[in-house]
């Protein structure tokens, strides 16, 4: 039996054999407004709820505007931290070349089960040659492993580019691949979610709506 960890947002995990697989790394990506940060604090508040610790690693937003923007879905994230039971840290990827000692301190720290990296793109920016980069990724990604965490990432999809991230790269250095869609026509809107790749899971393989409420992401109408 492959253990699962289960993502947060209803509907995914019967898309996905039931969640992530443990200790794995998973690449939410998509373009702006799709929904990853939200997908992010779903997926951490989860294990919250579940008595798993988390760590949001912020490389562009500010840790108080995420609690803030969380709250428009009633999520408490400060109850959490204030419990030591979650951590959102900021860091400047363009200050510090190597943001996996911090990241695994705050780890250790709170015993962390789940980990968000929110956008890890950034990390590559400084770097020009692609076998670098990829290098990058691919020790992060070791070290989440490592570690023992079920971890989550995020990239973003430029216009008009056939890549599933701004680099090109991380996606096949991942576990998996959850792709967001966002289309906006007039005044009416789609979105959608579709899982690329899943190792070691059966996964659904086609676009299916993705709805945006009260309390979240939600994946309506699945059928396999």
């Amino acid at each position: 039996m492959i253990e699962r960890v289960t993502s947060g947002i209803p509907g995914l995990d019967k898309l996905i054999s039931g969640g992530f697989v443990k200790g794995s790394t998973t690449l939410i990506t998509g373009g702006t407004g799709t929904g990853k940060t939200t997908f992010c604090c779903q997926f951490l508040l989860d294990g919250l709820q579940k008595g798993e610790p988390g760590v949001y690693l912020s490389m562009e937003e500010d840790p108080e505007d995420i609690k803030d923007d969380m709250k428009v879905y009633g999520w408490d994230l400060e109850k959490y931290e204030k419990s030591k039971k979650l951590k959102i840290v900021y860091q400047n990827p363009f200050e510090v070349a190597d943001v996996s000692a911090k990241l695994m301190e705050t780890v250790s720290a709170i015993k962390a089960k789940r980990v968000v990296i929110d956008p890890i793109s950034l990390m590559g920016l400084y770097i020009k040659d692609e076998a670098a980069v990829r290098k990058k990724f691919y020790q992060l990604t070791r070290i989440l492993k490592e570690a023992g965490v079920t971890s989550i990432i995020t990239s973003e999809i430029l216009e008009d580019s056939k890549a599933l991230s701004r680099d090109g790269v991380i996606e096949f250095v991942v576990d998996g691949v959850v792709i967001l869609t966002f289309l906006g026509l007039g005044e009416a809107s789609d979105r959608s979610v579709m899982v690329r790749k899943m190792r070691r899971t059966k996964h659904g393989t086609e676009a299916y709506k993705l709805e945006i409420g009260n309390k979240g992401l939600a994946i309506k109408k699945v059928s396999l």
